[in-house]
């Protein structure tokens, strides 16, 4: 038995020809036997971090020179520490700058100030485009309605009226622009997520998205989410506070990246009665054990919506941390950091072009550029052709197995 067993391990393991590891039978392998996969991944999260031994086999007085750029890799990091303090300064100037622009803004969404007409001029290639095949259609009709009357005169194309605002008059008029900040949370990937679906009717009712700098320095910061009347909640405004910190570890210099984020507070939301979109009423039945009656009884308990974003976990050193997983804590609080950044930096200031989905296409252009650059440095080459490979010998292809660009299709 135990020769038959070895034999059928050497069959499964995998090939290995002239120093070449047939990845495709090592990947098969490990799919299939879970234990042996556990196990690798546990020795590769202990190799983290470990050091190769090279740089401990380098002479001493190598080594001594690496110790010397360690001390000017700390200089550096403390003028980097430098850098952005001053950035987020600027920031917070220039602030001032742009309120009066954010209020305009705001007042056209809201449907409080009707631009004129010169504010509303815009020149589009698609207008162009839609323009110039409106005009085709006309002349096409007009070419048509000659053919069937020839004595139709042209007095008659001139008694028509002009596109002009008597058109616009008909229309249902609608005050500013409906749905913007949902439309514009929705077009956004990562910020998607964050709004439910018994959130909207709420969300419907919000005016506009502030970032508030706290102080000159430009690191600490508030979201303001502006709602009008509803009938959820009696706040006319929700906060999220962010304390920043750009501070160079002394203790770990090397781990410095630019602002870090140190506490989030959020806001008490003053539901009304029955409609805190937060929690939700389950109703559960329960069987007496003695009796064997069985009851129904309700039970509040939390619900997934957008408005859990100003109810953020606490991270103070006071919090105890018994039946907490800090870890994933932390984890939570980066990524609501990173939203909240989003919205401060690019959602806000161009929010127009996030709810037309212009925004959208300048990142796509820049993650597929980003994309790119992971290919060229992998040496990936999309455009590659083996009939114009000098040292593509088909013969050389195992049987069976298809030739390079087949597989990536």
């Amino acid at each position: 038995m135990s020769g038959e067993k070895s034999s059928t391990t050497d069959q499964a393991a995998p090939s290995i020809s002239a120093g070449t590891v047939n990845l495709s039978a090592l990947a098969s392998q490990l799919a299939q036997d879970p234990t042996l996969m556990a196990a690798v991944q546990q020795r590769c999260s202990e190799l983290v971090g470990e050091s190769s031994g090279y740089i401990e086999s380098l002479p001493a007085q190598v080594q001594r020179r690496i110790k010397a750029l360690k001390n000017l890799q700390v200089e550096y990091t403390k003028i980097e520490q430098d850098f952005f303090a001053e950035v987020a300064a600027l920031e917070a100037k220039f602030a001032a700058r742009y309120k009066p622009l954010l209020d305009r803004r705001a007042d056209i969404v809201n449907g409080k100030y009707e631009p004129t007409d010169k504010e509303c001029e815009w020149d589009s290639d698609d207008d162009d485009e839609d323009d110039e095949e409106e005009d085709d259609e006309d002349d096409d009709a007009a070419a048509d309605d000659k053919k069937s009357d020839p004595k139709k005169d042209d007095s008659q194309d001139a008694k028509k009226k002009p596109a002009s605002a008597d058109a616009a008059g008909d229309e249902e008029q609608v005050p500013g622009i409906p749905d913007f900040w949902l439309t514009i949370f929705r077009n956004v990937d990562i910020l998607e997520d964050m709004i439910e679906k018994h959130d909207e009717p709420l969300f419907n009712h919000l005016l506009d998205v502030k970032a508030v700098y706290n102080d000159d320095k430009g690191l600490d910061f508030t979201l303001e989410f502006h709602f009008s009347e509803n009938e959820y909640m009696t706040n006319k405004v929700l906060t999220k506070r962010y304390t920043v910190e750009c501070k160079v570890d002394d203790c770990d210099p090397f781990s410095f990246d630019g602002p870090s984020i140190v506490k989030t507070t959020g806001c008490k939301i003053d539901w009304k009665k029955g409609k805190n979109l937060t929690v939700k009423t389950v109703k559960k039945k329960q069987r007496h054990k003695g009796r064997g009656q069985t009851r129904t009884v309700s039970k509040t308990v939390p619900n997934e919506s957008f408005f859990n974003f100003f109810s953020p976990p606490d991270l103070s050193d006071d919090t105890t941390t018994d039946d907490v997983d800090e870890d994933a804590m932390v984890e939570t609080i980066a990524a609501d950091f990173s939203k909240a950044e989003f919205i401060k930096d690019r959602v806000i200031p161009q929010a127009v072009l996030y709810f037309t989905g212009e925004a959208l296409e300048d990142d796509d252009d820049g993650d597929e550029e980003e994309e790119a650059e992971e290919d060229k440095g992998s040496g990936i080459d999309d455009d590659y052709d083996e009939d114009q490979d000098p040292d593509f010998d088909p013969s050389k292809v195992p049987q069976g197995e298809k030739p390079p660009e087949c597989k990536q299709q």
